[in-house]
């Protein structure tokens, strides 16, 4: 049986494009970079992710890999976005003044999560039981929970708000 047919691995798709549209989301929020543009980005960014990942993807054991396939802005960029973040002429500089200084993306097989700052509330951005996916209620982001008048986040994990 093989791993390719022809396309990336299917299980793979709904995980990147909710790191895609999360990274995209960010730029897009600053009012800086056109639709355009974002689309450019968005798809430079997805096939840099898909070939990074192909040999690095174990749905049998989710966090086998885990550090590879993290995507991390630490006062330093992530080369796998600076990169797809060149093909639409963004500097480096534009993407420190864009992107939150301090960013962790976790891309795992069946879960989505991100952290903004090194002591900030891990929120969870996509998230499969087998292959079944939850509702889009519970994809939602921790800001857009509060928002929505969610009074308990999901999991363990602990929300913390910060001015």
């Amino acid at each position: 049986q093989s791993q390719r047919r022809g396309s990336p691995r299917a299980d793979m798709v709904p995980e990147i494009a909710a790191a895609v549209g999360f990274v995209s989301s960010l730029l897009r929020t600053r009012g800086c970079v056109s639709e355009q543009q974002l689309e450019v980005f968005s798809g430079a960014l997805r096939d840099a992710l898909e070939e990074r990942y192909k040999h690095h993807w174990f749905p049998e054991k989710p966090f086998k890999g885990s550090g590879y396939r993290c995507i991390r802005i630490n006062h330093k960029m992530d080369p796998i976005i600076s990169k797809a973040a060149s093909q639409i002429g963004l500097s480096l500089a534009q993407l420190y003044q864009l992107l939150p200084s301090e960013l962790t993306l976790w891309v795992d097989p069946y879960e989505v999560s991100y952290r903004i700052g090194e002591d900030g509330s891990i929120c969870v951005l996509y998230e499969a039981t087998g292959t079944k996916p939850v509702s889009s209620y519970e994809m939602l982001t921790c800001k857009n929970q509060l928002m929505f008048g969610r009074t308990s986040p999901s999991k363990n994990y602990i929300m913390t708000v910060s001015s």
